[in-house]
């Protein structure tokens, strides 16, 4: 609607509107209220009741409502101002080659399955300076012998879904940790699982917290296990179908070190695998 704030403030001035009336208008306006006043003080309590036409032509009312409408003003310009604050950014996100397009038709039995959004995913923002806290960070994993490949490649920098950049982890419930070797303010975690077909993984549950055995200040960002199933709490956020730009989760600045991925096979197989996972935060202060 408005291609900057000046844009936009010099809209507000063509609506000329009158808030800070000159002297003789403001006398004039004292007397008229007088006036009224003492019409209405003479008047039988039967009249007192003026119509709302009557009240809307009232010069009080008038003047009451450019005040309104100014105060709006106000607030919008403020909104406006916050909006386009210099404050955050897009997130710099690169993402891998896609493999597929559209939704599978073999995913069944799936519940409370999101719809594709049917065109790119919207810039996330986040305050300047946040960046890919977990790139060569230290990875742990409840199969400590994966099936194929290594834990290190959870934050290895490969993407893509190409045979020898995930790793496969056995089946049941299985998780991934990431250390970040110091406190961060997170503001998104950025996962993919495997995105060579569309799948859709179960139990999926992302939770941080202050120690390595999850004990201290646990956090969950969230959850997608609708029948408690992973012994985690039943969720409420929804399945969605692994694609090349993976699952991007609004952190809300939340503070932690460690980063912990939960799952429980996909509707594919019983297997657990992951690709990469990105950590997008700032240096707690």
């Amino acid at each position: 609607m408005f291609k900057n704030e000046d844009d936009f403030e010099k809209k507000v001035s063509q609506l000329n509107i009158d808030n800070k009336p000159n002297p003789t208008h403001r006398e004039n306006l004292r007397r008229q209220m007088l006036s009224v006043f003492n019409k209405t003080v003479e008047q039988p309590i039967t009249q007192l009741r003026p119509s709302w036409r009557t009240i809307m032509k009232s010069p009080v009312t008038k003047l009451a409502t450019a005040a309104v409408v100014v105060i709006a003003v106000m607030i919008g310009v403020h909104q406006f101002k916050l909006s386009v604050s210099p404050e955050s950014a897009p997130v710099d996100i690169e993402l891998p080659k896609a493999m597929f397009i559209g939704t599978p038709e073999n995913i069944q039995g799936v519940v409370n399955l999101e719809k594709p959004l049917g065109r790119p995913r919207p810039p996330f923002y986040a305050p300047v300076g946040t960046e890919n806290v977990a790139s060569g960070k230290l990875v742990s994993s409840s199969d400590e012998e994966p099936i194929i490949g290594e834990i290190k490649m959870v934050t290895d920098g490969d993407k893509e879904a190409a045979d020898g950049s995930y790793v496969e982890l056995g089946p049941l419930l299985q998780h991934v940790t990431i250390d970040l070797e110091a406190e961060y303010d997170i503001y998104a975690i950025l996962m993919w699982h495997y995105h060579k077909e569309g799948r859709v993984y179960r139990d999926v549950v992302v939770q941080v917290a202050d120690d390595p055995d999850f004990i201290t200040n646990v956090r969950t960002v969230f959850n997608n296990d609708n029948d408690n199933s992973a012994g985690l709490g039943i969720g409420k956020d929804m399945h969605y179908v692994e694609t090349h730009e993976g699952k991007l989760i609004d952190a809300k600045g939340v503070r932690a070190r460690y980063v912990r991925l939960y799952s429980r096979g996909s509707s594919s197989n019983d297997l657990n695998h992951y690709i990469e996972v990105e950590v997008f935060g700032k240096p707690a202060k």
